[in-house]
């Protein structure tokens, strides 16, 4: 198949989602399948280059030339709606590279739209986030508590307070206009957790849908060189977090849970700051700016266990799956995609999200009961092969075959929608 993936972000910029489909790229040109990648213009970046067999194509967009729209400058989002100048970039790197399939990532999809009836190809979507439904892409009602739903009354207050209103509008509107177009033209949406097919109204729609969660390499276990950075942490032994360090992922109430823990290691906390990052650090956490991918899979093999206490339905956290691949247990919070990926009792430890004290027990456990942390991390380990790509990729490119079918025999075997199958295991 020629498949051609659209993300708005691509390495060097690095996130999640990047390295997904990255990965994903990858394992699709390693299977024998003709792929290439089309993501936005990153300053300092080749235009076209080759990330292996995967030919990588950086476009340039409207909105991504007007700097003062977007908060931070390195992540020049694509817009939830058609983007002119992306739209005949995109129009151009179709005719050159001819695809079977359009595998669009996030916003983007929405600048290919209006290309899709003619470009003969068929879109796949994979939703990493709640953007379908929700401005901010997260789910969160005024940033505190979870949404309950779209509605013109709740959205455009609550997406003002993130973006002013004029961006709002724009962005809410925009957005709304092409979730309509794509629940309508959008061969197959990804999601990759139960939580993102409930929250985007997958479950109750007729949109046709999979859930298939992110995944990490195949050897993602396989530690490279060491990198100079790994210098500066603790002895092994110490509690991790790894990403943003903003209270949407939790990282106030992690300190607050950390601050009453008896006789605890030291807690090292790793990724980006941002706006509401914290601006001091008690003297037994260690702070990191972003490290390259793989200094963070050497530092989950050094740690004690990982704690990822998001307040915000994470999607589907691929940091939750290299610390199970670096065989460790994470205590986690109930929410969004994490209990696809954590088994209570079983492979880490579930807590509700924003309770300070049930966080802080959960810890505080698996520091005093080695016996129950060495069982998690044997779980961890076993289980982990679910999320890799020799399982995951084979499903994604069923997905394809399933799209490619001539349509009457498409619509004899739809797509399953909803079936009782845990998403991320």
């Amino acid at each position: 198949m020629r498949i051609l993936l659209l993300s708005q972000f691509y390495p060097p910029v690095i996130g999640g989602e990047e390295r997904h489909v990255r990965n994903l790229g990858a394992a699709l040109a390693q299977r024998g399948h003709h792929v290439s990648v089309g993501t936005l213009m990153h300053p300092g970046s080749p235009e076209t280059e080759l990330d292996g067999a995967v030919r990588v194509h950086r476009l340039r967009g409207t909105l991504q030339r007007l700097s003062g729209l977007h908060t931070d400058p390195e992540r020049r989002h694509a817009p939830p709606f058609p983007d002119p100048e992306l739209v005949l970039a995109l129009k151009r790197l179709v005719a050159q590279e001819r695809p079977d399939i359009v595998h669009a990532h996030n916003w983007i999809y929405a600048s290919f739209l209006p290309l899709k009836g003619l470009s003969g190809a068929r879109l796949v979507v994979t939703l990493h986030d709640y953007g379908l439904v929700c401005a901010k892409k997260n789910f969160m009602h005024l940033g505190t508590h979870l949404c309950s739903g779209p509605a013109p009354a709740k959205c455009l207050p609550c997406a003002t307070g993130h973006y002013g209103a004029v961006k709002a509008t724009a962005t809410t509107l925009g957005n709304w206009a092409s979730s309509f177009a794509a629940r309508r033209m959008v061969d197959r949406f990804i999601a990759v957790s139960r939580a993102v097919a409930l929250h985007t109204g997958l479950t109750q729609g007729r949109a046709p849908y999979e859930v298939i969660p992110n995944f990490v390499p195949d050897d993602v276990g396989v530690l490279g060189p060491e990198d100079a950075c790994l210098r500066e942490l603790p002895g092994d032994g110490f509690i991790l977090f790894v990403g943003d360090m903003m209270r949407l992922k939790g990282i106030d109430v992690l300190l607050q849970a950390y601050a009453g823990l008896e006789r605890a290691p030291q807690l090292v906390l790793i990724g980006r700051r941002v706006a509401d990052t914290p601006t001091e650090f008690p003297p037994n956490v260690r702070a990191f700016s972003t490290w390259p991918h793989s200094a963070v899979m050497h530092a989950w093999r050094r740690s004690l266990f990982g704690v990822l206490p998001s307040v915000g339905p994470e999607a589907c956290a691929t940091v939750i799956m290299e610390a199970m691949a670096s065989g460790k247990a994470v205590v986690a919070t109930d929410v969004g995609g994490m209990p696809d990926l954590v088994d209570h009792g079983e492979t880490g430890l579930l807590v509700p999200p924003g309770d300070t004290q049930a966080l802080a027990h959960a810890m505080q456990t698996l520091l005093e009961d080695r016996a129950l942390l060495v069982g998690l991390e044997a779980t961890s380990l076993a289980r982990v092969g679910r999320l890799k790509a020799g399982a995951v990729v084979t499903r994604i490119e069923q997905v394809y075959r399933d799209v490619l079918r001539p349509a009457a025999s498409r619509s004899a075997v739809p797509a399953q929608q909803g079936s009782g199958e845990r998403s991320c295991q």
